[in-house]
């Protein structure tokens, strides 16, 4: 039986020749003699077998009756041009074939034993509806456009895909309706336009079986892989929502390009040209070595090229193809790309400049691991998808320059996605007003009305420990220094050496009293100028002098070329520090914003502090209440605990165990911020909020009044405000969060020394509860329905 039955169409197909035989029937009865020969031949042949007229659906009668087909089918398939067309006989979307000429024999075979014809993306749902809608118009005559194109994707015999466009000759097809044949109105028809992809409301209107087909069609194949790559190149190169650079796309395209040659074992490549540096360079991790680049990210152009290809490919803008690898290779001349290309096993390749206005944008690379298969040939073809690979290269461009503006953005002038909706608007403002004004201005961005919280956790005393750590290196370094220049004393008398230890020592004595911004230069130059010179001659003389200043030599630092093993321990810990408090206060964040939309910044120094604005101003259309600004701040307080927590067990395994300090300001009255375009970010607005910065700046050098004791202790929380109603709402906080375990029972309430230009600060700290138990990912947030504070 064939492929296409009741169950899955529309349509039962009816193999039969009658309708060809019709035509036969009407030359048969014609005055030209050689026609009514010709007919009397066909008509003969077949006469002995009614169900070819009849029709069947048996597909095993196509070979019992091959020979009488073939005869019948003598003039539809021309033996002339059997070995030029591509055709067969077959049914509608099915994969039946019969008497089909040389040429599609030829390509039935290339493909392989067992390959089927399958037409390109066919579902069932598809194929049903489709098969429906050709029902429409042949036979309800309702005029319905669902023309297509149908292709044919089968593999030659070097394995490379051709593609073939299927055309379909159906004058030798008749429609008959059955009983399961149903009337239709324009009704039916709109209902089932206006739910085109429901298959089983087609399947009710149009059952399965309601029409013979009785016939067969003659299909066509038309090779069309060159049009068809050139397509799939422009479609994936051109399309706009194509994010990747070109060396990676041309990763996709590598079956495409294969297909576009012919050639099965190509590879594709692309390099891009840095006309500033003169340098070509890759812009992704492309799959396929570069036979410019090696193994380098970039190289420059000079170096890659020798000076023929040089010319060639940089000056002359021209293709550049090698026949012949190792030949070439054997000659000399341009060893490092020979070399890439005998690494990468191609016999041939070929280096095709890509210009735009005779601007070298980039070389594309095509190598094949057979010798002279790139030839003169294959650089004609280039030139019919030069343009496409143009414009790939220059939106590649311009997408790694938009990517590379966005990371600058990102990192250094981020712009905050809460309040990114108040940028872009004023940003479309700026252009609508641009069309008519030739200096237009950017607005000012204020948000007013904003509840300002602000928190920092300090690595307490870090100017100190860098200091240490300053002076423990220096310390080392010039005593072991003193250690030579005293051995090289005993060894051979000479008054410079006397003098350089005298120094030596002086500058170990002023480290230790008093270590300023300018010692450690002055001693690395001293170092530098008077030091090392005689070390390098002292090691000439060999022996145990040299292996002391070899060993010597040994401690610097590399980099820093100087002795730094304290203040790399100092460095990496304040590093590990801020890692992870910027690690656990930007995820918090995350989760934190869906309390209520607000701004958030955060710096990194030696710690971290940070600044959060929130208020119905930095919104577009949501309700703010005091509920949003409670539940933010008990989000901050255990914020604060979290990363004390983290840090109380990270300090073990430091190089060095720094303390830290926490701190909270409470400011009970809204304020104004304004972007600053100078600095790229926000900063309260108006003379009276200047006060909160001020306070800000100065709060963590504070010292609590009548005391010679900083504010801000180890293990302890610092929470600063002015006004009392401001204290009874965080201690409601504190005590909430202190029955969960978060807070020691006690309370230290404190009040401030005066800062310049501040007074009547007060203060209360509580003691974290460390516990490594204690699940960080809990939160304890208001509801609408439920407030702590009476």
């Amino acid at each position: 039986m064939f492929n296409i039955t009741l169950n899955n169409s529309p349509i039962k197909y009816v193999l039969s020749f009658n309708k060809l035989l019709e035509y036969y029937d009407g030359l048969a009865k014609s005055e030209d003699p050689f026609l009514v020969l010709k007919a009397k031949r066909v008509l003969d042949a077949q006469a002995p077998y009614p169900e070819l007229r009849e029709g069947f659906t048996d597909k095993s009668l196509l070979k019992k009756y091959e020979n009488i087909i073939s005869i019948i089918l003598e003039d539809t398939f021309s033996e002339v041009l059997s070995s030029n067309e591509i055709k067969t006989g077959s049914l509608p979307y099915d994969s039946l074939i019969f008497n089909p000429t040389k040429r599609f024999k030829k390509i039935m075979t290339d493909a392989g034993p067992g390959f089927t014809p399958k037409i390109r993306s066919q579902g069932k749902d598809v194929s049903y509806i489709r098969s429906a809608v050709l029902l429409l118009n042949l036979y309800y005559g309702f005029k319905l456009d669902y023309s297509r194109s149908y292709f044919f994707d089968i593999p030659d015999k070097h394995g490379v895909i051709r593609n073939y466009r299927v055309l379909y000759n159906a004058d030798f097809l008749e429609l008959l309706p059955t009983e399961k044949t149903k009337v239709l109105t324009q009704d039916d028809v709109n209902e089932l336009l206006d739910n085109f992809d429901d298959l089983e409301l087609w399947k009710s209107k149009i059952p399965p079986g309601s029409f013979i087909a009785k016939g067969f069609v003659v299909l066509n194949m038309v090779d069309v892989t060159d049009e068809h790559s050139i397509s799939a190149m422009k479609s994936a190169m051109i399309s706009s929502s194509n994010a990747k650079t070109s060396d990676s796309l041309l990763d996709d395209l590598q079956e495409t390009f294969r297909s576009f040659f012919g050639l099965k074992a190509i590879h594709t490549s692309f390099v891009f040209y840095d006309k500033k540096l003169n340098q070509f360079k890759s812009l992704s991790n492309n799959n396929i070595r570069s036979v410019i680049l090696g193994d380098e990210e970039n190289v420059s152009c000079r170096e890659a090229l020798c000076p023929e290809t040089y010319k060639f490919i940089m000056e002359e803008k021209r293709f550049f193809n090698i026949s012949d690898v190792n030949d070439s290779y054997e000659l000399g001349g341009c060893f490092s790309l020979y070399k890439n290309m005998k690494a990468s096993a191609y016999q041939s390749v070929i280096l095709a400049p890509i210009t735009n206005n005779d601007d070298l944008l980039g070389v594309l690379e095509i190598g094949s691991p057979n010798k002279s298969e790139l030839n003169g040939s294959i650089v004609n073809k280039l030139e019919v998808i030069k343009p496409f690979l143009v414009t790939s290269v220059l939106r590649a461009n311009a997408e790694q320059a938009n990517l590379i503006d966005a990371v600058i953005q990102n990192e250094c002038t981020a712009i905050h996605p809460s309040v990114y909706w108040k940028f872009e608007e004023e940003a479309k403002n700026f252009i609508k007003k641009s069309k008519f004004d030739e200096k237009p201005t950017f607005n000012e961005i204020v948000f007013e009305n904003v509840n300002p919280l602000y928190g920092q956790i300090d690595i307490k005393g870090s100017s100190t420990q860098r200091n240490l750590a300053i002076r423990r290196d220096l310390t080392i370094q010039l005593s072991d220094i003193v250690s030579i220049l005293n051995y090289a004393l005993k060894k051979a008398y000479a008054a410079k050496y006397e003098y350089l230890i005298v120094k030596t020592k002086n500058y170990i004595r002023e480290i230790n009293k008093l270590l300023n911004s300018s010692s450690d230069q002055l001693i690395f130059n001293f170092i530098t100028n008077e030091i090392n010179p005689v070390f390098e001659n002292l090691k000439l003389l060999g022996g145990t002098i040299n292996t002391k200043i070899l060993d010597y030599q040994a401690k610097i630092d590399v980099k820093k070329l100087a002795y730094y093993d304290h203040r790399n321990n100092f460095d990496h810990s304040v590093a590990a520090i801020n890692k992870m408090f910027a690690s656990v206060i930007d995820k918090e964040q995350e989760r934190a914003q869906q309390i209520f939309p607000h701004y958030f910044e955060r710096f990194k120094t030696d710690g971290i502090d940070y600044n959060i604005y929130i208020g119905e101003a930095l919104t577009q259309n949501l309700t703010f209440s005091s509920t949003h600004l409670r539940n933010l701040r008990l989000w901050q307080l255990q914020l604060m605990a979290e990363m004390e927590n983290r840090y109380y067990y990270l300090k073990s395994k430091l190089p060095i165990p720094l303390e830290v300090t926490s701190l909270i300001l409470v400011y009970g009255s809204k304020l104004s911020i304004r972007f600053r375009t100078d600095e790229k970010r926000f900063d309260v607005d108006g003379a009276y909020n200047i006060r909160y910065e001020v306070i800000k700046k100065r709060i963590d050098k504070s010292y609590i009044k009548g005391k010679n004791e900083r504010l801000t202790q180890p293990g302890k929380l610092v929470i600063v405000y002015s006004q009392e109603r401001d204290r009874q709402e965080y201690m409601a906080y504190i005590n909430f969060l202190q029955s969960k375990g978060v807070f020691a029972p006690q309370i230290e309430n404190v009040e401030l020394e005066n800062l310049q230009g501040i007074t009547g600060l007060k203060a209360f700290r509580v003691e974290f509860l460390y516990d490594q138990k204690r699940s960080f990912e809990e939160n304890y947030w208001y509801k609408d329905s439920f407030d702590l504070i009476e």
